[in-house]
């Protein structure tokens, strides 16, 4: 018998650890080890404490790089290293870029080119999957295990954990239940769970779909702000509504609902976006500056779904040709795409404009 955590359930913790301010151990194969700790949720307190066990740089993104004007000698992320002079406001100021129009000018600052970067891309790349501001303040120690017994810290060996940051974890069915709907009484609910206790994703059927013929089929991604709130921003409350309203009339269909907010970065990040959006930044510049690319999301969770379902074609309501070379790739055949052209607005003009000419969305 083994209580011991497996890699699955460590990436967990490091990611509850990170969205509340604690740091993880991160152990490379050479024997070097860091800590690191989220620069959006790091405190004074334990910005000392990292002072205190060396010298710690802040790890931003290639995408945040460009826009702060910093070497990225590492390609796809920058090792900034953290004047003696900085505070925490400095290095928020540095990960967010809610005020870079009004602070235009961060630096100049100095980025590291020699050693190994495997670690900081590990601390970034988890600070990432925890929905929280790409940006990672690391500092190097000496014994990076013996630092977790003493302290109680979560403990992240590289090569054990890379292979399953680039994967995405097995999905299993928890729960399906009959749910009538206003656009069909012949409705069911499937809840699908991630082993690695991520997110829930779900599948709503419309009536009794021929596992045989390819089926209507819709992958969304949760839109709070546009499902529920109604906002105007976007088209995706009236994509939501309207393609459950065709599968309603057709009397049959399947539609995912991906928990994949603000194209995969989180609520808070889309706000942020927004924000920017305000400021003038189209929505792949916003994303950019905030140091996440155009698309954070990864559709082959439709596909998973869809094949647990029994589904081996589809009907795909779309706009984007991503969603339908995904579904090649991945085994599920795309007979027909079916476009969705609702909800344009005055305010989301710019928006589908964007989506257009930077993303290639049919439209």
């Amino acid at each position: 018998m083994s209580l011991i955590p497996d890699i699955s359930e460590l990436l967990a913790r490091a990611r509850a650890d990170l969205r509340m301010g604690l740091p993880v151990v991160l152990t490379g194969e050479e024997g070097e080890s860091v800590l690191a700790v989220a620069a959006e949720t790091l405190s004074p307190a334990r910005l000392a404490d990292l002072r205190v066990l060396g010298t710690p740089v802040i790890a931003v993104t290639g995408r945040r790089a460009e826009t702060l004007k910093a070497r990225a000698y590492d390609g796809d992320l920058a090792r900034i290293l953290i004047p003696d002079f900085a505070d925490l406001s400095w290095l928020q100021a540095v990960a967010d870029p809610s005020d870079d129009l009004d602070r235009p000018m961060k630096g100049p600052l100095t980025t590291e080119r020699q050693g190994s970067a495997a670690l900081h891309r590990l601390a970034i790349a988890l600070t990432k999957s925890a929905r929280l501001l790409p940006a990672s303040v690391v500092v190097a120690v000496t014994d990076g295990r013996g630092l977790a017994a003493t302290h109680g810290l979560t403990c992240i060996d590289h090569a054990r954990a890379a292979p399953h940051l680039g994967e995405r974890s097995p999905l299993r069915e928890v729960a399906a239940a009959r749910l009538p709907m206003e656009v069909s009484e012949a409705g069911r609910l499937h809840v699908f769970r991630p082993e690695d206790g991520g997110e829930e994703h779900y599948a709503v059927e419309i009536g009794r779909p021929d596992r045989d013929k390819p089926v209507l089929a819709r992958l969304h991604s949760a839109c709070f702000t546009g499902d529920l709130m109604g906002s105007l921003k976007c088209d995706c409350g009236p994509q939501l509504r309207g393609a459950l309203a065709q599968m309603g009339e057709e009397g049959s269909g399947v539609l995912l609902y991906l928990n994949q907010e603000g194209r995969g970065i989180g609520l808070a990040n889309k706000m942020r976006a927004y924000f920017l959006q305000d400021q003038g930044f189209d929505t792949v510049e916003a994303n950019h500056r905030l140091g996440f690319e155009d698309d954070e999301r990864d559709f082959r969770l439709g596909s998973d779904i869809l094949k647990s379902l029994g589904f081996k074609a589809v009907r795909l309501l779309t706009n984007n040709p991503a969603k339908i070379a995904m579904m090649e790739r991945t085994g599920i055949a795309v007979t027909e795409r079916v476009p969705l052209k609702v909800g344009q607005t005055a305010h989301n003009r710019g928006y589908l404009a964007t989506k257009a000419a930077k993303s290639g969305h049919m439209l």
